[in-house]
Protein backbone atom coordinates (compact mmCIF):
# COMPACT_ATOMS: atom_id res chain seq x y z
CA UNK A 1 0.00 0.00 0.00
CA UNK A 2 1.40 3.43 -0.72
CA UNK A 3 2.37 6.10 1.88
CA UNK A 4 -0.49 7.97 0.35
CA UNK A 5 -3.43 5.06 0.83
CA UNK A 6 -1.96 4.59 4.38
CA UNK A 7 -2.67 8.35 5.19
CA UNK A 8 -6.47 7.99 3.72
CA UNK A 9 -6.95 4.66 6.21
CA UNK A 10 -5.40 5.89 8.84
CA UNK A 11 -6.85 6.08 12.62
CA UNK A 12 -7.38 9.82 12.13
CA UNK A 13 -8.10 9.87 8.16
CA UNK A 14 -11.28 12.51 8.27
CA UNK A 15 -9.91 14.62 11.28
CA UNK A 16 -8.63 17.63 11.57
CA UNK A 17 -5.79 18.55 13.85
CA UNK A 18 -4.47 21.78 14.81
CA UNK A 19 -0.60 22.24 16.70
CA UNK A 20 -0.01 24.74 18.73
CA UNK A 21 3.66 24.17 19.16
CA UNK A 22 6.53 26.39 18.08
CA UNK A 23 9.28 23.18 18.62
CA UNK A 24 8.89 20.32 17.31
CA UNK A 25 5.91 20.86 15.53
CA UNK A 26 7.36 19.45 12.15
CA UNK A 27 8.08 15.74 14.29
CA UNK A 28 5.03 16.27 15.72
CA UNK A 29 2.97 17.19 12.06
CA UNK A 30 4.47 14.73 10.32
CA UNK A 31 3.57 11.50 13.37
CA UNK A 32 0.02 12.61 12.70
CA UNK A 33 -0.26 13.16 9.26
CA UNK A 34 1.14 9.89 8.72
CA UNK A 35 -1.99 8.33 10.63
CA UNK A 36 -3.97 10.28 8.16
CA UNK A 37 -5.02 13.22 9.81
CA UNK A 38 -5.13 17.40 8.40
CA UNK A 39 -2.60 19.10 10.29
CA UNK A 40 -3.51 23.06 10.55
CA UNK A 41 0.10 24.75 12.38
CA UNK A 42 -0.37 27.80 13.84
CA UNK A 43 3.11 28.10 16.50
CA UNK A 44 1.11 29.96 19.39
CA UNK A 45 4.45 31.76 19.75
CA UNK A 46 8.40 31.64 19.51
CA UNK A 47 11.45 31.36 21.64
CA UNK A 48 13.52 33.49 22.23
CA UNK A 49 17.22 32.23 20.78
CA UNK A 50 19.34 31.54 23.79
CA UNK A 51 22.39 33.28 22.21
CA UNK A 52 20.75 36.62 22.47
CA UNK A 53 19.18 36.01 25.47
CA UNK A 54 20.48 38.91 27.91
CA UNK A 55 18.80 37.56 30.87
CA UNK A 56 20.60 33.87 30.18
CA UNK A 57 23.92 35.66 30.43
CA UNK A 58 23.29 37.47 33.58
CA UNK A 59 22.39 34.32 35.65
CA UNK A 60 24.98 32.52 33.93
CA UNK A 61 27.32 35.01 34.97
CA UNK A 62 25.98 34.78 38.73
CA UNK A 63 26.88 31.20 38.82
CA UNK A 64 30.27 30.96 37.10
CA UNK A 65 31.06 33.56 39.58
CA UNK A 66 29.30 31.77 42.71
CA UNK A 67 28.90 28.28 42.20
CA UNK A 68 25.43 27.32 43.64
CA UNK A 69 25.21 24.33 45.80
CA UNK A 70 22.62 22.13 43.72
CA UNK A 71 22.01 22.38 39.80
CA UNK A 72 18.77 20.94 38.55
CA UNK A 73 18.69 20.11 34.96
CA UNK A 74 15.28 19.63 33.35
CA UNK A 75 15.00 19.14 30.14
CA UNK A 76 18.10 17.66 27.52
CA UNK A 77 17.47 20.39 24.86
CA UNK A 78 17.54 23.15 27.44
CA UNK A 79 20.55 21.60 29.17
CA UNK A 80 22.55 21.79 25.65
CA UNK A 81 20.96 24.83 24.68
CA UNK A 82 22.92 26.71 27.92
CA UNK A 83 26.07 25.08 27.62
CA UNK A 84 26.02 25.85 23.91
CA UNK A 85 25.24 29.48 24.58
CA UNK A 86 27.78 29.91 27.82
CA UNK A 87 30.35 28.31 25.29
CA UNK A 88 29.99 30.85 22.66
CA UNK A 89 29.47 34.14 25.17
CA UNK A 90 33.15 32.60 26.78
CA UNK A 91 31.87 31.23 29.40
CA UNK A 92 31.62 27.40 28.95
CA UNK A 93 34.45 26.47 30.58
CA UNK A 94 33.86 28.15 33.71
CA UNK A 95 29.73 27.20 33.56
CA UNK A 96 31.10 23.29 33.40
CA UNK A 97 33.73 23.89 36.68
CA UNK A 98 30.48 25.32 38.63
CA UNK A 99 28.80 22.44 37.50
CA UNK A 100 30.89 20.04 38.18
CA UNK A 101 31.24 20.87 41.79
CA UNK A 102 27.54 21.20 42.79
CA UNK A 103 25.17 18.08 43.45
CA UNK A 104 23.39 17.78 39.82
CA UNK A 105 20.32 16.37 39.48
CA UNK A 106 19.07 15.30 35.89
CA UNK A 107 15.12 15.15 35.60
CA UNK A 108 15.17 11.81 33.48
CA UNK A 109 17.09 9.75 31.02
CA UNK A 110 17.18 12.36 28.65
CA UNK A 111 18.85 15.02 30.05
CA UNK A 112 21.03 12.61 32.02
CA UNK A 113 22.44 12.10 28.55
CA UNK A 114 22.81 15.73 27.68
CA UNK A 115 24.41 16.07 31.12
CA UNK A 116 26.93 13.47 30.14
CA UNK A 117 27.32 14.21 26.77
CA UNK A 118 29.07 17.98 28.60
CA UNK A 119 31.51 15.74 30.30
CA UNK A 120 29.61 16.13 33.45
CA UNK A 121 27.84 12.80 36.26
CA UNK A 122 24.71 13.75 37.32
CA UNK A 123 24.64 12.99 41.31
CA UNK A 124 20.90 11.36 41.31
CA UNK A 125 18.37 11.10 38.35
CA UNK A 126 14.37 9.78 39.57
CA UNK A 127 12.97 7.06 38.09
CA UNK A 128 9.61 8.85 37.54
CA UNK A 129 10.96 11.65 35.62
CA UNK A 130 9.02 14.14 37.72
CA UNK A 131 10.40 17.05 39.24
CA UNK A 132 7.89 16.69 42.31
CA UNK A 133 10.27 14.04 43.71
CA UNK A 134 13.42 15.86 42.42
CA UNK A 135 12.06 18.19 45.08
CA UNK A 136 11.01 15.88 47.83
CA UNK A 137 14.54 14.74 47.54
CA UNK A 138 15.48 17.99 48.11
CA UNK A 139 13.64 18.74 51.12
CA UNK A 140 14.37 15.33 52.95
CA UNK A 141 18.00 16.69 52.72
CA UNK A 142 17.13 19.80 54.13
CA UNK A 143 17.77 22.98 51.79
CA UNK A 144 18.60 25.71 54.53
CA UNK A 145 20.98 28.14 53.86
CA UNK A 146 22.16 26.37 50.16
CA UNK A 147 21.86 27.88 46.73
CA UNK A 148 19.80 26.26 44.31
CA UNK A 149 20.05 26.90 40.36
CA UNK A 150 17.13 25.71 38.61
CA UNK A 151 17.00 25.26 35.07
CA UNK A 152 13.48 26.40 34.31
CA UNK A 153 12.24 24.22 31.00
CA UNK A 154 9.11 26.84 30.17
CA UNK A 155 6.48 25.24 31.99
CA UNK A 156 5.09 26.62 35.61
CA UNK A 157 6.24 24.92 38.13
CA UNK A 158 3.45 25.94 41.10
CA UNK A 159 4.42 25.89 44.12
CA UNK A 160 7.87 23.96 43.26
CA UNK A 161 9.87 27.13 43.83
CA UNK A 162 8.04 28.63 46.42
CA UNK A 163 8.19 25.39 48.76
CA UNK A 164 11.72 25.18 48.67
CA UNK A 165 12.44 29.18 49.55
CA UNK A 166 10.22 28.47 52.29
CA UNK A 167 12.26 25.19 53.37
CA UNK A 168 15.32 28.01 53.50
CA UNK A 169 17.15 27.74 50.28
CA UNK A 170 17.85 30.51 47.74
CA UNK A 171 16.86 29.24 44.19
CA UNK A 172 18.26 30.81 41.85
CA UNK A 173 16.26 30.25 38.26
CA UNK A 174 17.68 29.67 35.11
CA UNK A 175 15.35 30.79 32.25
CA UNK A 176 16.57 28.59 29.39
CA UNK A 177 13.41 29.11 27.36
CA UNK A 178 11.83 32.81 26.96
CA UNK A 179 8.95 33.02 24.80
CA UNK A 180 7.18 35.92 23.13
CA UNK A 181 4.69 36.41 20.70
CA UNK A 182 5.16 34.51 16.88
CA UNK A 183 6.99 37.11 14.37
CA UNK A 184 3.80 36.25 12.10
CA UNK A 185 0.06 36.88 14.52
CA UNK A 186 -2.00 35.60 11.07
CA UNK A 187 -1.63 32.04 11.19
CA UNK A 188 -2.92 31.71 14.90
CA UNK A 189 -5.72 34.26 14.03
CA UNK A 190 -6.94 32.51 11.29
CA UNK A 191 -6.70 29.04 13.72
CA UNK A 192 -8.54 30.69 16.46
CA UNK A 193 -11.07 31.66 13.51
CA UNK A 194 -11.22 27.63 12.47
CA UNK A 195 -11.42 26.57 15.94
CA UNK A 196 -14.57 29.20 16.59
CA UNK A 197 -16.38 27.82 13.11
CA UNK A 198 -15.61 24.66 14.52
CA UNK A 199 -13.52 23.63 11.79
CA UNK A 200 -11.41 21.70 14.06
CA UNK A 201 -11.47 17.74 15.53
CA UNK A 202 -8.74 18.29 17.92
CA UNK A 203 -6.45 21.11 19.77
CA UNK A 204 -2.97 20.22 20.71
CA UNK A 205 -0.83 21.38 23.08
CA UNK A 206 2.87 20.57 24.05
CA UNK A 207 3.63 23.34 26.37
CA UNK A 208 1.49 25.69 29.31
CA UNK A 209 2.72 29.14 27.68
CA UNK A 210 1.71 27.81 24.47
CA UNK A 211 -1.81 27.09 25.93
CA UNK A 212 -2.13 30.27 27.89
CA UNK A 213 -0.75 32.45 24.43
CA UNK A 214 -3.82 31.27 22.66
CA UNK A 215 -6.24 32.16 25.46
CA UNK A 216 -4.55 35.21 25.66
CA UNK A 217 -4.66 35.91 21.60
CA UNK A 218 -8.42 35.16 22.24
CA UNK A 219 -9.03 37.23 24.93
CA UNK A 220 -7.17 40.39 23.12
CA UNK A 221 -9.55 39.77 19.86
CA UNK A 222 -12.82 39.58 22.37
CA UNK A 223 -13.19 36.13 21.56
CA UNK A 224 -12.83 34.57 24.36
CA UNK A 225 -16.54 33.73 25.82
CA UNK A 226 -16.90 31.86 22.07
CA UNK A 227 -13.18 30.29 22.38
CA UNK A 228 -14.00 28.92 25.52
CA UNK A 229 -17.61 28.05 24.35
CA UNK A 230 -15.73 25.92 21.37
CA UNK A 231 -13.03 24.37 23.25
CA UNK A 232 -15.44 23.00 26.23
CA UNK A 233 -17.98 21.42 23.74
CA UNK A 234 -17.28 20.81 20.27
CA UNK A 235 -13.10 20.25 20.15
CA UNK A 236 -11.17 18.44 21.90
CA UNK A 237 -8.51 19.41 23.29
CA UNK A 238 -5.28 17.12 23.71
CA UNK A 239 -2.68 17.77 26.25
CA UNK A 240 1.15 16.47 26.33
CA UNK A 241 0.63 16.63 30.04
CA UNK A 242 -0.79 18.08 33.15
CA UNK A 243 1.23 21.03 33.45
CA UNK A 244 0.77 22.26 30.04
CA UNK A 245 -3.50 21.66 30.77
CA UNK A 246 -3.06 23.92 33.78
CA UNK A 247 -3.99 27.27 32.02
CA UNK A 248 -6.93 25.59 30.08
CA UNK A 249 -8.17 24.09 33.34
CA UNK A 250 -8.04 27.20 35.02
CA UNK A 251 -10.88 28.11 32.42
CA UNK A 252 -12.79 24.87 32.55
CA UNK A 253 -11.83 23.48 30.06
CA UNK A 254 -11.59 19.61 30.33
CA UNK A 255 -8.37 18.00 28.53
CA UNK A 256 -7.17 14.20 27.32
CA UNK A 257 -3.27 13.26 28.19
CA UNK A 258 -1.19 10.63 27.57
CA UNK A 259 0.40 8.72 30.30
CA UNK A 260 3.74 8.97 29.11
CA UNK A 261 4.50 13.15 29.02
CA UNK A 262 5.76 12.43 25.27
CA UNK A 263 4.46 13.68 21.73
CA UNK A 264 4.32 9.97 20.49
CA UNK A 265 1.91 8.51 23.02
CA UNK A 266 -0.43 12.02 22.82
CA UNK A 267 -0.49 11.02 18.68
CA UNK A 268 -1.52 7.31 20.05
CA UNK A 269 -4.34 9.13 22.01
CA UNK A 270 -5.46 10.98 19.64
CA UNK A 271 -5.74 7.90 17.44
CA UNK A 272 -8.24 6.17 20.18
CA UNK A 273 -10.22 8.74 21.41
CA UNK A 274 -11.26 10.61 17.86
CA UNK A 275 -12.28 7.73 16.26
CA UNK A 276 -14.41 7.00 19.55
CA UNK A 277 -16.06 10.46 19.24
CA UNK A 278 -17.20 9.67 15.53
CA UNK A 279 -21.09 8.40 14.96
CA UNK A 280 -20.76 4.84 13.06
CA UNK A 281 -23.50 3.91 12.16
CA UNK A 282 -25.56 0.99 9.94
CA UNK A 283 -26.97 2.20 7.15
CA UNK A 284 -28.97 1.10 4.03
CA UNK A 285 -26.76 -2.43 4.85
CA UNK A 286 -23.45 -0.02 5.12
CA UNK A 287 -21.20 0.84 7.96
CA UNK A 288 -20.73 4.70 8.15
CA UNK A 289 -18.53 6.54 10.02
CA UNK A 290 -18.95 10.57 10.02
CA UNK A 291 -15.94 11.97 10.76
CA UNK A 292 -14.82 15.77 11.16
CA UNK A 293 -14.33 16.08 7.38
CA UNK A 294 -14.80 12.78 5.44
CA UNK A 295 -16.93 9.65 6.03
CA UNK A 296 -15.85 6.28 5.88
CA UNK A 297 -18.02 4.09 4.63
CA UNK A 298 -17.37 0.57 4.78
CA UNK A 299 -13.86 1.11 5.83
CA UNK A 300 -13.14 3.28 2.32
CA UNK A 301 -12.84 7.19 3.45
CA UNK A 302 -15.10 9.29 1.11
CA UNK A 303 -14.00 13.17 1.20
CA UNK A 304 -17.19 15.47 1.12
CA UNK A 305 -17.29 18.95 0.29
CA UNK A 306 -18.02 20.97 3.60
CA UNK A 307 -21.85 21.88 2.35
CA UNK A 308 -22.43 17.96 2.26
CA UNK A 309 -20.32 17.70 5.74
CA UNK A 310 -22.51 20.34 7.30
CA UNK A 311 -25.92 18.33 6.14
CA UNK A 312 -24.36 15.26 7.29
CA UNK A 313 -23.67 16.31 10.53
CA UNK A 314 -27.05 17.35 10.68
CA UNK A 315 -28.43 14.62 9.90
CA UNK A 316 -26.76 12.21 12.28
CA UNK A 317 -27.66 14.00 15.27
CA UNK A 318 -30.86 12.35 14.99
CA UNK A 319 -30.03 9.61 12.53
CA UNK A 320 -33.49 7.79 11.43
CA UNK A 321 -35.50 10.53 12.09
CA UNK A 322 -36.67 12.76 9.20
CA UNK A 323 -35.41 16.53 9.16
CA UNK A 324 -37.52 19.20 7.41
CA UNK A 325 -35.50 21.15 4.27
CA UNK A 326 -35.51 24.59 6.36
CA UNK A 327 -33.31 22.82 9.18
CA UNK A 328 -31.28 21.50 6.77
CA UNK A 329 -30.91 25.15 4.98
CA UNK A 330 -29.97 26.90 8.40
CA UNK A 331 -27.08 24.15 8.48
CA UNK A 332 -25.81 24.89 5.23
CA UNK A 333 -22.53 27.22 5.22
CA UNK A 334 -23.43 30.38 5.00
CA UNK A 335 -27.27 29.49 5.09
CA UNK A 336 -29.69 30.31 2.16
CA UNK A 337 -33.39 31.27 1.81
CA UNK A 338 -33.98 28.66 -1.35
CA UNK A 339 -34.24 25.23 -0.11
CA UNK A 340 -32.91 23.98 -4.09
CA UNK A 341 -29.92 24.52 -2.40
CA UNK A 342 -30.56 21.64 -0.17
CA UNK A 343 -31.43 19.49 -2.90
CA UNK A 344 -27.91 20.40 -4.70
CA UNK A 345 -25.96 19.57 -1.52
CA UNK A 346 -27.52 16.35 -0.93
CA UNK A 347 -27.24 14.91 -4.83
CA UNK A 348 -23.61 16.30 -4.32
CA UNK A 349 -23.60 14.74 -0.93
CA UNK A 350 -24.89 11.35 -2.11
CA UNK A 351 -22.28 11.33 -5.46
CA UNK A 352 -19.76 12.09 -2.93
CA UNK A 353 -20.85 8.81 -0.96
CA UNK A 354 -20.50 6.72 -3.51
CA UNK A 355 -24.16 4.88 -2.60
CA UNK A 356 -27.20 6.94 -3.05
CA UNK A 357 -29.55 4.98 -0.82
CA UNK A 358 -27.62 5.76 2.48
CA UNK A 359 -29.72 9.14 2.54
CA UNK A 360 -33.50 8.89 1.73
CA UNK A 361 -35.89 11.59 0.56
CA UNK A 362 -39.21 11.49 2.42
CA UNK A 363 -41.54 13.35 -0.11
CA UNK A 364 -42.67 16.87 1.15
CA UNK A 365 -40.99 16.48 4.89
CA UNK A 366 -37.36 15.97 4.49
CA UNK A 367 -34.32 13.95 4.39
CA UNK A 368 -33.14 11.04 6.66
CA UNK A 369 -30.10 9.09 6.95
CA UNK A 370 -31.43 5.30 6.20
CA UNK A 371 -30.72 3.51 9.19
CA UNK A 372 -30.84 0.06 9.15
CA UNK A 373 -34.65 -1.14 10.30
CA UNK A 374 -33.05 -3.12 13.40
CA UNK A 375 -31.11 0.18 14.57
CA UNK A 376 -34.06 2.71 13.68
CA UNK A 377 -37.13 1.74 16.30
CA UNK A 378 -39.53 1.60 13.61
CA UNK A 379 -39.26 4.10 10.61
CA UNK A 380 -39.95 8.32 11.94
Amino acid sequence: MHEDEQQQRGPLAGFTVGVTAARRAEEFGALLERRGATVLHAPALRTVPLADDGELRAVTRQIVESAPDVVIATTAVGFRGWTEAAADWGLGDRLLAALRGAELLARGPKVKGAVRAAGLTETWSPASESLAEVGDRLLAEGVAGRRIALQLHGEPLPGFIESLRDAGAEVLPVPVYRWTDPEDIAPLDRLLDITLARGLDALTFTSAPAAASLLGRGEKRGLLPELLSALRDDVLVACVGPVTAAPLRARGIGTIQPERFRLAPLVQLLCQELPARAPALPVAGHRVEIRGHAVIVDGEPRPVAPAGMALLHTLARRPGWVVARADLLRALPGGGTDEHAVETAVARLRTALGEPRLIQTVVKRGYRLALDPAEDGGGR
